[in-house]
């Protein structure tokens, strides 16, 4: 794969599809019941491969960074090694085949993923599961391994605590395509009540350049610090309306995790 003039390099092909790539984002939540609420933010998330992250020059790494430390466990030498074990843990063995992440970078030192996505295929390119990693705005961390159809298409059960004006019940519906030019995400929570939250994240794709990182990074500046400030705003308001708050469990398990 030819690398143009500032661009960060790449990972090459997946089919047809290039990694790294940053995407334009719109991530929209609205929530149902019992109070009806939405909030839109606009943001850029990374969709890289983990065996070929990107190598920024000097000047930029403080605007993207991959932490092991940020995903899994948090005590592997790597994000994929921290996947490799989580796999192992639950009888999956990639054979060393191509693992697509999309998820936001540290930026000055603060990263914040609400949803980090990784799309994991075995040693001759075809598709074997999808891992959803969901962090809450406490410092914890869930994964959820999900067996998706040809659509990108799943479901779980809600084993973690996120927001406290849900409980830990009900299940996910989620649509998780592999990106390409565009990125489509869906996520439904369903409840007692019906479906009673929708997180919808749409976006489109940029070559990962040297100006394309420093543009998003004008125009989102420091993003992921941006997303964690939004989402305390909106529980303040949520908060203020009356909302009932389901207190957080004290020493739950969080099945998807590595002790």
């Amino acid at each position: 794969m030819t690398r143009t003039e500032g661009e960060v390099p790449s990972t090459g092909p997946l089919g047809t599809e290039p990694v790294a790539a940053l995407y334009d984002c719109v991530i929209t939540h609205v929530r149902r019941t019992p109070l009806r609420h939405s909030l839109r933010h606009r943001t850029y998330l990374w969709c890289v491969d983990l065996d070929r992250l990107p190598a920024l020059p000097r000047p930029l790494r403080p605007l993207a960074r991959f932490d092991a430390r940020d995903h899994f466990a948090g005590t592997a030498g790597s994000v994929r090694a921290g996947l490799d074990a989580f796999l192992a843990g639950h009888g999956i063995d990639l054979g060393g085949g191509r693992v697509v992440m999309l998820a936001h970078a540290r930026v000055f030192g603060f990263v914040f993923n609400p949803l980090s996505v990784f799309w994991c295929h075995d040693s001759s390119g075809a598709p074997v599961c999808v891992v959803a990693e969901v962090h809450n705005t406490y410092g914890q961390r869930h994964c959820y391994l999900l067996r998706a159809d040809g659509a990108g298409e799943a479901k779980a059960d809600k084993e973690f605590y996120v927001s406290p004006f849900f409980a830990v019940e009900g299940r996910y519906r989620m649509r998780l395509p592999l990106p390409g030019e565009l990125l489509r995400l869906t996520v439904h929570l369903e409840n007692g009540d019906g479906r009673a939250f929708t997180a919808v994240v749409r976006g489109r794709r940029r070559p990962a350049t040297a100006p394309a990182l420093l543009s998003a990074a004008v125009r989102r500046p420091w993003s992921t610090a941006a997303v964690w400030a939004s989402i305390r705003r909106h529980g303040i308001h949520l908060l203020l309306r009356g909302l009932p708050v389901h207190p957080r469990p004290r020493s739950a398990p969080q099945k998807g995790m590595l002790p």
